[in-house]
């Protein structure tokens, strides 16, 4: 996978306000304390789902502009030389609280562990770093997403009225731990329909780093060892274009019931055109306004609000948590992700896809 390129500290600081990779801005709010509230987030990537720079930068941006705090936000994308870089440069620039999505649980640790002896609070955005030491984690219910996932496979095949179909799964990323806890959901739910014989279990294979185009390699393996593929469990959007994309040449997009996840554009327009089956929408508004308002209250020194705990099993300890509930988005529900205000029709209809948009209903 491309890398982004190595940056010093000080190069990291100049560029930050200057290119896509960097979000500053200071806010004008008394931060109740000796210290100014400042809190650094670093996104992992802008490759392995548009999500981290169309949704969730522009909703924690907001956020910390609401509160009335400074605030850094920068992307590693995918380097982890990049990730520990940026990392020590908001703490030298003073952040009272850093909140990371990790890129792997080895370097987030690192990060985490260094952040904690500075004494800056820390939160793990969207994936638990394992054995880690981050006070708070924020996310959906990570199981629950998988089983919608599962679920919806299921109902495309009823629906299609597929007989012992083969099923091929393209797992997320063996890094992240939120991979593994999809896995987990969709799983409980297939598992058991193989044992019956009502699916066949195909291939079964996991993608590095989430990436597009290993993903396709992979599922071409997949249909040349296995031709009769009649499902395919995918891990999320991107994952699940890529099988579309090897389908098409086939001439089997549409038969093949796909899944995804992040209900981003291009999952949105492959649901509308029957090439993807469904999606999982997470609402990132719900998940980053949840972070920064955890954010601000360890910033200004004060406790968060949590509704849950997670177990993290390799440091053997429960992490204070915020799960957000994830929805499972057919064809007849894109308007409601339209509604919410996470994909506009402006983009999501254009070209070929604004019949279908039509055909829809979407307004």
């Amino acid at each position: 996978m491309r890398k982004g390129l190595v940056l010093t500290a000080a190069s990291v600081a100049l560029v930050s306000s200057l290119t896509a990779c960097g979000d500053s801005s200071s806010g004008d709010g008394d931060s109740g304390s000796d210290a100014k509230p400042k809190i650094g987030v670093i996104l992992p990537d802008s490759k392995s789902s548009a999500r981290w720079e169309t949704a969730d930068r522009k909703y924690l941006s907001e956020a910390f502009k609401a509160a009335g705090v400074e605030y850094d936000i920068q992307n590693a994308q995918n380097d982890k030389q990049e990730f520990q870089t940026i990392a020590d440069q908001m703490i030298t620039s003073g952040v009272n609280v850093l909140v990371i999505v990790n890129l792997d649980s080895g370097t987030g640790k690192a990060v985490l562990d260094k952040a904690k002896g500075q004494g800056v609070a820390t939160i793990d955005y969207d994936r638990l770093t394992l054995g880690g030491s981050a006070q708070y984690y924020v996310s959906f219910d990570n199981v629950a997403v998988g089983k919608l996932q599962g679920e919806g496979l299921s109902k495309c095949l009823t629906d299609m009225k597929a007989k012992k179909p083969i099923i091929a799964t393209l797992n997320g990323s063996p890094t992240d731990n939120n991979a593994t806890l999809f896995a987990e959901g969709y799983n409980s739910v297939l598992d058991p329909k193989y044992k019956s014989g009502e699916y066949v279990k195909g291939p079964d294979q996991s993608v590095p780093d989430w990436d597009s185009a290993q993903a396709s390699t992979i599922f071409e393996q997949m249909l040349t060892s296995q031709p009769r593929i009649g499902g395919v469990l995918a891990a999320n959007d991107t994952l699940g274009n890529a099988a579309i994309a090897v389908l098409r040449k086939q001439n089997r997009n549409g038969e093949v019931p796909v899944t995804g996840q992040d209900a981003g554009v291009q999952g949105l327009q492959n649901v509308l055109a029957g090439d993807q089956c469904m999606t999982v929408y997470k609402a990132v508004k719900k998940e980053a306004d949840a972070t920064a308002r955890l954010a601000v209250s360890l910033a200004k020194g004060e406790k968060g609000e949590t509704n849950a705990t997670v177990e993290d099993p390799e440091g053997k300890r429960k992490v204070p948590s915020v799960l957000e509930t994830p929805v499972a988005i057919y064809k007849e529900d894109v308007q409601d992700v339209v509604d919410d205000g996470f994909v506009a029709k402006k983009d999501l209809c254009k070209g070929k896809y604004a019949a279908l948009c039509t055909e829809a209903g979407i307004k």
